[in-house]
């Protein structure tokens, strides 16, 4: 598959797919929906868009992983990592922070930072400096509670 070169940055075309193990000698931006059928490594920053999937292991700088994404093998990342809601993946190993969004699913997490839990995860063992479990910031849902009617007088006409 063709990659576009901007500096040191290399971005995939939407829908994109690549075939064996891949090796990014920089930063790469993979669109919604790319897919590697191997390894993949970056050298640099990634920013996997949602709904990609990677077949075996990841190993990159630092991370976002967008919503949906499906890794089949461990995650490591030299630095952070953004885990973005409903990805599935094996482990993450990472030297910096973790933050994890809804509906992620991993076994085991390591990281040198804090690690940070937003809503609900399905996950193994957490180890992190520091392990924050806060409740989902941006809710995917909005609860609406009926209002009671307010006691509105009524106009009278007067004679």
């Amino acid at each position: 598959m063709k990659v576009f070169r901007d500096g040191d940055t290399f971005i995939a075309p939407r829908g994109s797919y690549f075939e064996g193990n891949v090796k990014i000698n920089g930063d790469f931006i993979a669109p919604p929906e790319t897919h590697f059928w191997g390894h993949l490594v970056v050298d640099g920053n990634l920013e996997l868009g949602a709904r990609s999937s990677i077949k075996y292991k990841l190993t990159c700088r630092n991370a976002v992983i967008g919503a949906g994404v499906r890794i089949g093998g461990d995650v490591n990342v030299e630095g952070s990592i953004t885990v973005c809601d409903n990805t599935t993946m094996k482990n993450i190993n990472a030297g910096g922070n973790v933050i994890l969004r809804p509906g992620v699913t991993v076994n085991d997490v390591k990281c040198g930072g804090t690690l940070y839990v937003f809503g609900k995860v399905k996950s193994g063992k957490l180890f992190g400096k520091q392990v924050k479990v806060l409740r989902d910031p941006y809710p995917q849902y909005i609860e609406e509670t009926e209002e009671e009617p307010q006691n509105v007088p009524e106009e009278t006409e007067e004679q």
